[in-house]
């Protein structure tokens, strides 16, 4: 059954969500997008033969989707949440759903209890680190005890930290130092711009205590377009570590073993099917396939899909929920933990907040 859902919106990550629509119609489908203006509501309308309106009642009154999904500025947000909620409908909300801590507290007292709310965090279902997800979730490293992130930024790495270690909402200290270092920046998200002299930018790099377990974020601005810097990530377990597509563990008492993640990715070389990724493979056995095979999606965006569809599949009490507006909160608490202690150059712990139950 194909997903329907509307959007608020009409930036970017909407324009992300109507890709997607158009790339697997028989899979997702948009009924509206709610505009500010009848101008802006006109643009869409154009390029992606879809209706605009100007509010979510009059959306809802035309349609009925699984769900909305709101697209928003970070400061506005909220508000289009709680309006989708007052009309009991299911939303998506973008990441974070709020700007700052108050933002986040008040957001929850007002909608939390509906059980309404899930929110876009896609990466853990991003091919590659589902993979790994699966692979420590199968024990093959025995229990996860450290994870290390250098790939996105703040709330994104939280919850591959968080989701990868299996942790929930404990207490965490974190502490953090953002240091300044030259650094080519020739790709933004505006394009090749032609200069390759080396700017100041900021890494940051974070270690988060949640009693036992440890996480360790490192993050350089810009780090999402930028060549010049790699993406890593380690998950150290009681029996192995996985670092990267490489994992090392103990079979017996006296017999380490390696082996790797291997993607079939399909229209390389001499292979002439469409360029598509088919699945991921570990030791013989499949461990990630593609949901969307066939379509010829990045690997971004098949997570998108993959968390619009899982969304539909809830909202019509087909499926789990894919990420509850709490799991979104915390991970939004310890990203301004980060913050907050490498401006301030001490620790900052986060304590039990309302959505933890």
């Amino acid at each position: 059954m194909a997903t329907t859902f509307g959007a608020i919106g009409s930036g970017r990550r909407t324009r992300f969500f109507l890709r997607l629509a158009a790339a697997v119609p028989d899979r997702l489908r948009v009924a509206g997008v709610v505009t500010r203006s009848a101008e802006r509501g006109e643009e869409v309308t154009a390029r992606w033969g879809v209706p605009a309106f100007r509010t979510v009642g009059e959306l809802l009154r035309h349609e009925r989707p699984d769900y909305v999904a709101a697209a928003v500025p970070w400061p506005a947000m909220p508000d289009a949440i709680r309006e989708v909620a007052r009309h009991r409908t299911p939303v998506l909300a973008e990441t974070p759903p709020a700007p700052d801590l108050d933002g986040l507290r008040a957001l929850w007292r007002d909608v939390g209890a509906t059980g309404l709310v899930q929110v876009a965090e896609q990466y853990l279902l991003m091919p590659g680190h589902a993979a790994r997800l699966a692979l420590v979730r199968d024990g093959v490293i025995g229990e996860p005890t450290s994870v290390q992130v250098s790939s996105t930024h703040l709330y994104h790495a939280v919850s591959m930290i968080r989701g990868l270690l299996g942790v929930g909402f404990e207490a965490a200290e974190v502490r953090a130092g953002a240091f300044e270092a030259p650094l080519a920046n020739p790709l933004t998200p505006d394009g090749w711009s032609g200069d390759d002299t080396p700017q100041r930018l900021t890494t940051t790099i974070a270690t988060l205590d949640f009693g036992g377990r440890t996480g360790l974020y490192d993050f350089t601005d810009n780090q999402w377009w930028n060549p010049l810097r790699m993406r890593r990530i380690v998950v150290r377990g009681s029996i192995g570590e996985l670092a990267d597509d490489r994992v090392v563990r103990l079979v017996d008492p006296t017999t380490p073993v390696e082996s790797v993640l291997i993607r079939r990715d399909t229209g390389v070389d001499l292979n002439l099917e469409l360029r598509d990724l088919k699945h991921i493979s570990f030791d013989g056995r499949v461990v990630y396939r593609n949901p969307f095979e066939g379509a010829g999606l990045s690997d971004d965006d098949i997570a998108v899909a993959d968390i619009l569809e899982r969304t539909g599949a809830w909202a019509r009490g087909e499926g789990p929920a894919p990420y509850p507006l709490a799991e979104a909160c915390q991970d939004h608490l310890i990203a301004l933990a980060i913050g907050e202690s490498a401006r301030g150059g001490g620790p900052a712990v986060t304590g039990k907040e309302a959505w933890a139950g």
